[in-house]
């Protein structure tokens, strides 16, 4: 059962006071982001399946209702409408492992109020982090250039659950292997580990500790060449691995240093020796403007290992996201603030050739050559259809970048594609304005009015 806890208190509030007032009716929130962060070209949509477990086991007992009270230093008695409420409504989202633009709702949520504001918390952390971390590692497998990358992010990850989700997601966009062995065993992602600089520190030589580590795994191995002079050590394992006839599928990790450079002087230590079987993996604050750098300049780097920068999406660790009402009770709403203007209406997104996208409302018919990217996924709080593996969120994933404009795929000052709004979306705007306008300006005093919370001005894409 999910936590019904793990929730911002204001989301709380509103629902009692929505259930004070009798306001039940259907409401449809749409989680988009506004603006892409600096430096990308597209987002790969992620974290829907962690916030469709949420929400398929959302339901708030006595213990949730005792939290709430004491954090509002309330009697239980006076949060007993929320007792029993459980999330009985429809999702539509964009699945897993598609690229999304920036203004295009990732995921919409039609249910009663209550429980459709109760949601907020949990689906928009899932779906802002994971596209995150996503988006980054999307652009580390760009950046490799068909070289394997794997992820060594747990250790600085922000949380072992953060971690979990890195290591999943840098799977879904394409690399080969994790060192994060519960991912590995529990995603069935293929584990890759080698060994610390303290191993080798711990023998009185760095041969002796390169021949006990062989020793105790059979097999290929990856040897850590840098922890004294890495020249030395490379030249120190080829011997080691010579020696034991260990050279297939074995490899030596550069993990300090200029690694071009040293990639290039490894690479003919090792070819001088006879070993050109060997494999040559970089590691150590990686990411994919370093590893762009590294693969332009040719560097004989076979596997890059990209770790704390890519975990934790250090450029751009966060996404401009929100989570807003368009729709209550049958009547589209809108928001009115300053640079934060909202669209009304449910709505769908219309794939387009070439990334020529069109935002529309979501019960009109699409574009003679557009097809639609969100898709019913939970309907009276179930899913509609199993969990899809992560090979099939791979090969949507490959499929959506293989049409990605080249332009929006560079690692340096990408140009990302812009949606459009349809008719249908741009009328509504400018009638639901022109209302909202009428009832603001108006001179006399009025009931509140869930309407006036909503007004928004024709834009060419919804805030």
């Amino acid at each position: 059962m999910a936590d019904a806890t793990t929730i911002d208190l204001y989301e709380v509030t509103m629902a009692v006071s929505y259930l004070r007032e009798g306001m039940s009716g259907p409401a449809t929130f749409s989680l988009f982001v506004r603006d892409l962060p600096p430096e990308r070209g597209f987002l790969v949509a992620a974290g829907l399946e962690s916030a469709l477990d949420h929400l398929s086991g959302l339901c708030f007992g006595p213990e949730d209702v005792d939290a709430f009270a004491s954090a509002l230093h309330r009697s239980p008695r006076d949060l007993q409408s929320l007792l029993g409420l459980e999330f009985t409504g429809d999702v539509r989202a964009v699945p897993e492992g598609r690229i999304v633009l920036a203004g295009e709702p990732l995921l919409e949520v039609t249910a009663p109020l209550p429980m459709a504001q109760l949601a907020e918390t949990y689906v928009l952390n899932q779906l802002s982090h994971q596209t995150t971390l996503a988006s980054k590692a999307a652009r580390c497998v760009l950046a490799a250039a068909g070289h394997p990358v794997v992820d060594f992010s747990l250790r600085r990850a922000h949380g072992t659950q953060s971690g979990f989700q890195a290591a999943r997601l840098g799977t879904l966009v394409g690399f080969a292997g994790t060192s994060n062995v519960a991912a590995a065993t529990t995603v069935g992602i293929p584990a890759v580990g080698t060994m610390a600089h303290s191993f080798v520190e711990a023998f009185a030589t760095e041969e002796g500790a390169f021949r006990a580590f062989a020793r105790s795994h059979p097999g290929p191995v990856t040897l850590l060449v840098d922890t004294y002079d890495t020249e030395e050590g490379v030249q120190v394992a080829a011997r080691v691995l010579r020696d034991l006839d260990r050279g297939a599928g074995s490899a030596v990790r550069l993990d300090s240093g200029d690694l071009g450079a040293l990639a290039v002087r490894a690479r003919a230590i090792l070819d001088r020796v006879g070993m050109p079987e060997v494999r040559i993996i970089a590691s150590g604050g990686l990411d994919e403007y370093a590893v762009d750098d590294l693969v332009r300049s040719g560097a004989p780097i076979d596997t890059y290992a990209v770790g704390t920068r890519v975990g934790v999406s250090a450029d751009a660790p966060f996404l401009d996201s929100a989570y807003k009402m368009v729709e209550y009770d049958g009547r589209p709403v809108m928001k009115l603030s300053s640079a934060k203007v909202t669209a009304p209406g449910p709505k769908q997104v219309f794939r387009r050739p070439g990334y020529a996208d069109v935002i529309g409302l979501a019960d009109e018919q699409p574009p003679d050559d557009g097809k639609p990217l969100l898709e019913t996924v939970m309907r009276g709080g179930r899913r509609t259809s199993d969990r899809p593996t992560l090979d099939e969120c791979r090969t949507r994933f490959t499929a959506d970048l293989r049409e990605l404009p080249p332009t929006a795929r560079r690692i340096r000052e990408p140009d990302a594609p812009h949606a459009t709004v349809s008719a249908k979306l741009s009328a509504l705007t400018a009638r639901i304005r022109r209302r909202i306008e009428q009832k603001t300006s108006a001179p006399a005093a009025q009931p509140p009015d869930a309407e006036r919370t909503a007004s928004a001005p024709h834009r060419s894409l919804p805030t």
